[in-house]
């Protein structure tokens, strides 16, 4: 087994602390665990994947692993709600008297800013949704599907304003989603095409300047500027 990776990580009931000790520690543990689960399941998908593997990645007993997580399952569903949770804070706080184009532009680069700094975890993701989102499907019927008529509303409005073209606010957000995406579920192809071992930071930003004119031009929208960049 390996050494461990954060002497702090052991079982609750034999490591008692107490007010914001208590709080940090745990946040740290849990954080060493999905960081270990996210390598695990990108690699072997739910059913390869191994509690036992990812304890040992951490370099932990197994049990200690259960008692954050009591098993795989809520441990893989904690690694989904954290993807969506993710890719959602980029358009959660979009407003019909937000300027259309900033607003659609942020989106994009902050959803390809996750496929360059957290590929597995789209590639989670992506995995879930091809083998008919077994684990995920009452969120895609509740949550997910409320949000993403809160935002098509919003969109809609900024059409009705004639801010925009009229196009189809949901199609929209599925083709920025499946663009922006794509860098991460199939870098290996886009790498290979650009005849390089890795996308940088440049790549991106290249990657962005055109997505997003594409895109907001086929909105009759103009690109902003600049979008100040968060990687």
């Amino acid at each position: 087994m390996k050494t461990n990776k954060n002497d702090d990580v052991k079982d609750g009931a034999n490591t008692p602390q107490t007010g914001e000790k208590t709080g940090r520690i745990r946040q740290t543990n849990e954080q060493l665990i999905l960081d270990a689960a996210i390598n695990e399941f990108s690699q072997r998908g739910f059913r390869g994947a191994s509690m036992q593997r990812i304890a040992d990645e951490v370099g932990v007993p197994r049990t200690n692993v259960h008692y954050y997580f009591k098993n795989k399952e809520f441990l893989y569903r904690e690694v989904l709600t954290h993807v969506v949770e993710m890719w959602n804070t980029g358009f959660d706080q979009i407003q019909a008297d937000d300027d259309p184009a900033i607003a659609l532009a942020g989106y994009i680069h902050a959803k390809l800013h996750y496929s360059k700094v957290e590929p597995l975890l789209s590639k989670i993701f992506a995995n879930e949704i091809i083998h008919g989102a077994p684990h995920l499907a009452e969120y895609l019927h509740s949550q997910q599907r409320l949000w993403l008529q809160d935002k098509a509303a919003t969109i809609q409005q900024w059409i009705d304003r004639d801010l925009m073209d009229a196009v189809d606010p949901m199609q929209l957000i599925f083709m920025i989603w499946s663009v922006t995406q794509h860098y991460a579920d199939f870098s290996v192809q886009v790498c290979a095409a650009m005849e390089t071992e890795q996308l940088l930071a440049e790549d991106f930003d290249n990657i962005y300047h055109t997505v997003s004119h594409i895109i907001l031009k086929g909105c009759g929208l103009t690109p902003p500027a600049n979008i100040e960049s968060r990687a």
